[in-house]
């Protein structure tokens, strides 16, 4: 297993519960993108990024990611393929576990995720990465 991949998985729970108190793992001027969904838009530097994560995870209730799959691209990027569950504050919306396949896709480098990129949309995310399923 690489030390990407490796990285990528020690991630997982702490910033699905949106612990920030670490943030060695992350380039000072990381980039994170919410590519679809509720809140799309693209986000620069540690503490902008833990904000938006932050606020995006204020808007739900008992929100959960679970990756079902890790899978390493090439040498920089490794992508999680997972599911959620949750329910929105306001509308009370259940997120259905199997409608809502997602991703994130991780850019490394120098043991330094310097990329962050999730999708709601699982086949977009695989169509926009030429990997369509």
């Amino acid at each position: 297993m690489s030390e990407n991949l490796d990285l990528v998985r020690s991630l997982h729970a702490p910033l699905a519960r949106g612990d920030f108190s670490a943030t060695e793992w992350a380039d000072p001027e990381i980039e994170l993108v919410i590519a679809d969904g509720p809140s799309p838009g693209s986000w620069k530097g540690v503490a902008a990024a833990i904000e938006a994560w932050e606020d995006f995870l204020s808007a739900w209730e008992e929100f959960r990611i679970e990756i079902d799959e890790y899978r390493e691209l090439d040498g920089e990027r490794v992508l999680a393929l997972g599911h959620r569950t949750g329910r929105g504050k306001t509308s009370g919306v259940e997120v259905q576990q199997t409608q809502n396949a997602g991703v994130g896709l991780f850019h490394v480098r120098s043991g330094k995720v310097t990329r962050l990129v999730f999708y709601f949309d699982a086949q977009r995310a695989l169509a926009d990465l030429g990997l369509d399923e």
